[in-house]
């Protein structure tokens, strides 16, 4: 059994699509940020920087923090998602570590910029705005010659780029001019799994 403590939100997101994915059992926890459930001594105990995900793995008794770090866990202990293909898994690492340290923190920075501050900061926004663009670029052009970030075999590196490409189009960034990414959207969105595991965390009920 897997215990996971999440949130509605990307990096949230990842976890729950890729549990529902592996059918593996787990039990869902609602951290409720607003009401500083990461900032308790329990939590801190688990997670030191008080964010979400964190998984505990009751048969293993291990505890994972950070969303990619939980992805490649949960892959490596279902053997799925992840090849063992040199090429294929190296591939899959590398678009895993690019959505931890390119897309993720730009797409929180412009998400906080562009909707949530109350005094918009023009440059900011520009600033991030332009950096979006040069991400998608990116994977768009990958995208054209690849079916998945793998290559031809959905892996952990879809799921962990789509927890934020769904909060994009929330929001309302377009990315339908790149028509790559767009078509891998479309259909990562349709996966049964992923429909489930992105509703999970809004009806989650408290640990």
């Amino acid at each position: 059994m897997i215990d996971l403590y999440t949130t509605s939100s990307p990096n949230g997101y990842k976890v729950t699509i890729l549990l529902e994915e592996l059918k593996l059992p787990y039990r869902l926890h609602h951290i409720k940020i607003s009401n500083g459930d990461n900032k308790t001594a329990a939590f801190l105990k688990m997670s030191p920087h008080g964010r979400i995900p964190i998984i505990k793995d009751q048969a293993t008794r291990i505890v994972v923090f950070e969303s990619a770090a939980i992805l490649l866990y949960l892959a490596e202990k279902s053997g799925n998602l992840i090849s063992t293909n040199p090429k294929s898994r190296w591939q899959t690492l590398q678009w895993l570590m690019f959505n931890s340290a390119t897309l993720a923190p730009l797409l929180g920075q412009r998400v906080n910029y562009e909707i949530f501050e109350a005094k918009k900061i023009i440059p900011a926004i520009n600033r991030y705005q332009k950096l979006t663009i040069d991400a998608f670029f990116t994977m768009n052009k990958h995208l054209s010659t690849n079916h998945y970030f793998a290559g031809a075999e959905y892996s952990i590196a879809d799921i962990a780029a789509f927890g934020w490409m769904h909060i994009c189009e929330v929001c309302n960034f377009k990315f339908d001019g790149f028509p790559h990414l767009w078509r891998w959207y479309q259909e990562i969105s349709n996966r049964e799994a992923v429909k489930k595991g992105v509703s999970l965390p809004h009806r989650a009920i408290g640990p």
